[in-house]
């Protein structure tokens, strides 16, 4: 039996080695890793203007990096200001208008009695309590989440100034450590460069689009605090499969449920066509343009980066399916072609022999 050589024990020990430590560094910095993954995501997304700051500009590596995380975190408090600024008072008076909930409540509550479908969902005292308390349990964690979400932040940021003013250095060494042809390393770094646009600008995007369209509906059928349910129908349309039918379905009941049957349906109809319908035209529009990703591997893929990354799991859940895919081809181009080589060349070798024994063979004249 063939003696296994004490470099190959070597190597194989080594790997287990490193691949213990970077499990154990995982879990215990595992809240950390939503701000790992946005710093990747941001340092993906910027990497060509700091390059053009620092390479054509001439800008100092830090000066570069500081500005460009300045101008994200202005452009991503703004926006938020903005909406709390509207959202809080349009809520606080949804709050203190108790007499007009309870009444649309139970207009509600007889419309879909009345309807044979709809009649079997449980609106009584005890279903709804039991779903408040549930709601109310999520409330901590919820605080939780938003103090990670800032936590994470902060982390991003501070790990992009390091990864860009080491950027080329870093890009080189991880094209050491990959161990796979030029040619693969650059089919991983497209693939990945288009996965993080696709749904960091996508996602975004998308929400932002369906929100206002669907604010403008709102406005228009005179659906109060429209501004406030359209701001939750754009955050809703990251939900998968469902998405903005989360808040207009329920928004167009209570419109049919206060007797408003011309309205209601006029709404309905908008809803459909309009705040569903432009999620199709940007796929096929601009969303191609920005990342040409398959629907299924979007809805699959938000799936399962939601239970392992939280909100960063938007970008990195569609990203981790499509390295699935792309790893496999890897595999078949770095394996599948050096066997196929190797088989030809064993062909080749043996009609060479072949023809080396025909070519010895006595002739019978």
């Amino acid at each position: 039996m063939e003696k296994i050589s004490n470099r190959i024990i070597t190597q194989v020990a080594l790997l287990l080695l490193i691949l213990l430590l970077l499990i154990l560094i995982g879990k215990n910095l595992s809240y950390f890793i939503p701000g790992v993954l946005g710093a990747i995501t941001l340092y993906i997304l910027f990497r060509n203007f700091y390059n053009r700051l620092v390479e054509e500009k001439n800008w100092a590596p830090w000066l570069a990096s500081t500005f460009i995380i300045i101008a994200s975190l202005i452009s991503l408090a703004i926006p938020l200001w903005a909406i709390v600024e509207i959202l809080i008072p349009q809520v606080d008076a949804l709050i203190k208008n108790t007499p007009v909930i309870i009444e649309k409540f139970n207009a509600v509550k007889e419309f879909m009695a009345s309807k044979p479908v709809l009649r079997n969902i449980n609106l009584s005292e005890g279903a709804l309590m039991s779903q408040v308390q549930k709601i109310a349990g999520y409330i901590p964690k919820m605080l939780n989440s938003i103090a990670a979400i800032f936590a994470n932040i902060a982390t991003a940021f501070f790990i992009l100034y390091f990864m860009q003013i080491n950027s080329r250095n870093m890009e080189r060494r991880l094209a050491v450590f990959l161990p796979f042809s030029q040619e693969n390393v650059q089919d991983i770094w497209a693939e990945t460069k288009m996965m993080v646009r696709s749904n960091a600008l996508g996602i975004p995007l998308l929400a932002i689009c369906q929100g206002i369209v669907a604010i403008i509906g709102y406005w228009i059928f005179g659906v109060n605090n429209f501004f406030l349910w359209g701001i939750l129908t754009g955050v809703a349309s990251v939900i998968p499969v469902v998405g903005t039918m989360v808040i207009w379905v329920p928004v167009c009941i209570v419109v049919f449920a206060t007797g408003e049957i011309g309205r209601g349906i006029g709404l309905t109809l908008y809803c459909l066509i309009a705040v569903g319908g432009i999620d199709n035209v940007l796929r096929f529009t601009i969303l191609k343009k920005i990342g040409d990703v398959h629907p299924l591997i979007t809805v699959f893929g938000v799936i399962l980066g939601l239970n392992l990354f939280g909100m960063m799991g938007l970008i990195f859940g569609p990203l981790l399916l499509s390295y699935f895919i792309l790893l496999t081809k890897v595999y078949r181009t770095e394996f599948g072609k050096k066997q196929e080589l190797v088989a030809a060349i064993e062909q080749a070798q043996l009609e060479k022999q072949e023809e080396v024994l025909l070519k010895n063979v006595p002739s019978k004249d």
